[in-house]
């Protein structure tokens, strides 16, 4: 890759209680995406398709579900040097506690990854969703002479102010960063030069680095974060250049932000398609049958394979994997994450209705957990709530949210 070895470095993410109860069993690069993938698939298909191959996924917080995906999913041949390798946290001579951040999983895993001898490393998020040539980035960095490269995506002033904004010079050379500088003079002065309308360069937390000024910033400093602490150091003491990105970027971090970004994968034209066969998308092969529409009114909907619908309809609404609805039941605005198996699973209450939707329910404005049973003649809405958590549900940012594996009586009303 022009020459320079490069490796790849995911972030497995902490606790990611904005997402809870998502993230409650699971970690957030693991939360399902469009039906069929989870959220992790995204950067390591980028990887993957801009020719970098040597991939490192540090992990920490419910890694057990992105462990088991990972590993049944990327498997190289074995004339390749290709690998995906797992790095949990761990106890060592080195250090006893748990990743303290970004910067801090990757000082505390550098040793494992100095052994491929790289000159470049990649450091991405594990829950962005977007596309990107890695490649493009790499080529920039290389031909600034930078130390340190940031993706940067150009955002409006009301988006801002709760952003991290680099200020760059006209050769794209980062000479401030602020974190979240709210919408005063002091964000007027980071306007970006190179455009005529008002826009700003927000960070992405796509970094490239060279692989001594990597080490170097990592010893010398004992910040935790890229974005807080180690860049802002970078930009002081080395040539830290800006990689503008203009496609789709999304943010996966809250319960809002993830209904919106997966129920926008259901428009006629979105802006993230998934449906570019030159940068595929990769996940596991898990060789279901095709879903079977019994009787429904379907529009503006996802359908994952082996899904079995009677519903009466389903609108703008993302259906997952092994999902069952049964007659007469209306759903909207709403993502069903499907389940691992059909019918009863063994260990399930009798009495308890089989995994899945059943007959005359109405769902909206929903998030259903995977392996959730919900009975007939159920209402599901977030109307009229605000924020709410208890054993059957939870409603956060207006959204209302069944968790895994609950068990939802005949004619329940939430």
């Amino acid at each position: 890759m022009d020459g320079a070895r490069t490796i790849g470095v995911i972030l497995g993410g902490g606790e990611g209680s904005r997402m809870q109860p998502l993230t409650l069993e699971r970690a957030k690069p693991a939360v399902p995406i469009a039906g069929k993938f989870r959220l992790v698939d995204l950067p390591l298909s980028n990887c993957i398709n801009s020719g970098i191959r040597e991939i490192y996924l540090l992990t920490q917080y419910s890694s057990a579900s992105l462990h088991r995906h990972v590993q049944a999913t990327y498997n190289f041949d074995q004339f390749s040097r290709g690998f995906v390798r797992l790095l949990a946290a761990e106890q060592t001579m080195r250090s006893n506690g748990w990743f303290q951040g970004t910067a801090d999983a990757v000082r505390q895993s550098i040793h494992h990854f100095m052994r491929a001898e790289p000159d470049l490393v990649v450091i991405l998020s594990g829950d962005h969703l977007y596309r990107m040539d890695l490649r493009d980035i790499i080529h920039t960095h290389l031909e600034t002479g930078a130390d340190v490269t940031v993706s940067t995506k150009p955002v409006e002033r009301s988006e801002a102010g709760s952003l991290g904004i680099m200020q760059v010079d006209r050769s794209q050379r980062i000479v401030e960063f602020f974190e979240k500088p709210g919408d005063g003079d002091s964000l007027t002065q980071l306007r970006a030069p190179m455009y005529e309308e008002e826009r700003y360069l927000a960070s992405m937390g796509i970094y490239v680095f060279n692989v001594d000024a990597l080490c170097d910033l990592l010893s010398d400093s004992r910040g935790d974060d890229f974005g807080k602490q180690i860049i802002p150091k970078a930009i002081r003491n080395r040539r830290v250049y800006s990689y503008v990105f203009e496609d789709y970027w999304k943010d996966i971090g809250t319960i809002r932000a993830y209904w919106e970004a997966s129920l926008a994968l259901t428009e006629d034209f979105p802006s993230f398609t998934l449906y570019d066969m030159n940068a595929p998308i990769y996940t596991r092969m898990r060789f279901l049958p095709p879903t079977k529409i019994n009787h429904a009114a379907v529009a503006r909907c996802l359908l994952a394979e082996g899904s079995i619908i009677d519903a009466d309809s389903i609108e703008h609404s993302v259906v997952g994997l092994r999902a069952v609805v049964r007659e007469g039941t209306r759903i909207s605005d709403s993502i069903l994450l499907g389940a691992d198996y059909y019918g009863h699973e063994r260990g399930t209450p009798p009495d308890a209705p089989a995994v899945g939707i059943g007959r005359n329910c109405r769902i909206e404005r929903a998030i259903i957990d995977k392996n959730v049973r919900i009975g007939d003649n159920v209402v599901i809405s977030p109307e009229g709530k605000d924020e709410v958590r208890e054993d059957l549900c939870w409603v956060r940012d207006g959204i209302i949210v069944i968790p895994r594996d609950t068990i939802i009586p005949e004619g329940t009303v939430l």
